[in-house]
Order: C-alpha cells, then structure tokens, then sequence
C-alpha cells in the first residue's frame, strides 16, 4: 500500500511524524480517512480519536479539536491537543466529563447547544476507550 507523510502537531509537542498509510480524522462535518494521493482539504476537526495505520498497525491518539490540512506534502494535524491512548489518565478524563455535565446548568441557548454537543464527543471518546479496552 502507498504511503504518505502524517505530522500530528500539538503545543506541547510533535506527537507524531512519520510514514503512513492511512489516518482516520475525527472531522467536524464527518470522520474522514486519508490515504496517499487524496485531494488537498483543510479540515476543522472535533474531539475524537484519531487512527494512524502504518505497517499493518494501528494507533489511536485523542484528539480535542484543531486542524487538519492534506496537500501534496502529506497530512498535518493541528491539535488542541493530543495524547495516546497509553498516556490518557482515564480518571481525570471521566472528572472532566462530569465537570462540563455539571457547568450545563450555568448555560443557555446557543452556548448550551455547544457544550452539550462538546460533551457528547467527550462521551464518544469515553465509550470507545471502554470498548477499545476490552479488545
């Protein structure tokens, strides 16, 4: 299979850089795949959890929204933020989670329409650590 080149980029760090052969975005508009040759994008991207497949593995890395560009370079990602699921502190993520259910109360209209969206994404990536878990 073809390859590419796959930055991810977070303020902290450069998470990821490397040879790749296909790396699934969590999208705003939609999860997307990106594969070599794929037509140039610029991408707002949601928290979610990002797959790396490269040499027939696959790594999930979370992600809490930023950028993705695809050009004739390859694929960078922009993150918020970024960390793999080994240095995810689960606890802390489930605080955070009941933390914004908590603050719901405080919000109205369009900005509570917001944070129940940003939950629910959070509880996506909740479900699928639960589940990756058990495989």
């Amino acid at each position: 299979m073809a390859t590419f080149h796959f930055d991810l980029v977070s303020p902290e760090k450069l998470a990821f850089s490397g040879e790749v052969e296909q790396v699934d975005v969590p999208g705003i508009e939609g999860d997307f795949g990106v594969l070599a040759g794929h037509a140039p994008v610029v991408a707002a991207i949601r928290p979610g959890i990002l797959t790396v497949t490269s040499g027939g593995a696959k790594q999930k890395i979370i992600v809490l929204g930023g950028l993705a560009e695809v050009s004739d370079k390859g694929l960078t990602v922009l993150a918020d933020v970024a960390t793999s699921l080994e240095d995810l502190d689960r606890a802390r993520f489930a605080d955070t989670i009941a933390e914004m259910e908590a603050k719901l109360a405080e919000k109205d209209g369009s900005e509570l329409d917001r944070e129940i969206e940003r939950l629910d994404h959070f509880k996506s990536i909740q479900n699928e650590l639960s589940t990756t878990a058990m495989h």
